[in-house]
């Protein structure tokens, strides 16, 4: 017999819009993020770990955002790209991930691609940790996972700074770009995080 927990049939947000920060939104993408999204992506720089290849065709580009205009946040089994965009101009900053397990709905797995220009201003971090309040204290979630390049160090310690936990490294466990990589493993509990509690 399966375990059900608490939270796993909350099902997709449908009516999501968008969450606010001190400087930024997060929200879904517009039309008008094109351009902006497909020119991060194509950064070689910004690419570098990430599971795709530079340049970033428009096409797929495009493709992508027509697929996200009917998908919502936290669907079991798909992923979902939070635009993230700064507060005042809407300026496409970059994007945050998330994916909810089929057979584990009650977790999450997070990931973040941000321009390199708007790098190193703290906006990855404050995105990261206002999806992380979504997930926990909106959506309920009991544990949320993240993993990066064990090369890849700003990713590293962004995940530390929006307090998850380094639980392990997977010695060579993808192939990416011509190359085994070792992954670095994160995490952080619903009562570890600030406003969380015990379930």
């Amino acid at each position: 017999m399966a375990v059900i927990f608490p939270h796993d049939q909350l099902g997709p947000d449908t009516g999501f819009t968008g969450l606010r920060t001190g400087r930024l939104v997060v929200r879904r993408f517009a039309a008008a993020d094109l351009a902006a999204f497909a020119a991060y992506r194509s950064d070689p720089a910004v690419a570098r770990y990430q599971g795709w290849e530079a340049p970033y065709p428009r096409e797929r580009a495009e493709r992508m955002l027509a697929e996200l205009d009917h998908e919502h946040p936290d669907t079991p089994g798909r992923w979902f790209q939070f635009a993230v965009a700064l507060a005042g101009t809407d300026e496409l900053l970059g994007d945050c991930g998330v994916f909810v397990p089929l057979d584990r709905p009650c977790q999450a797995e997070l990931g973040f691609t941000f321009a390199a220009e708007h790098q190193g201003r703290g906006y990855a971090t404050e995105a990261v940790r206002r999806v992380l309040d979504y997930l926990f204290l909106d959506r309920g979630k009991h544990r949320v996972v993240a993993s990066c390049d064990d090369r890849n160090v700003r990713s590293a310690a962004l995940l530390r700074r929006v307090g998850m936990r380094r639980e392990g490294l997977q010695l060579q466990s993808t192939w990416s770009k011509g190359e085994w990589t070792n992954d670095e493993l994160y995490a952080v509990l619903h009562h570890e995080w600030p406003g969380g509690s015990e379930q």
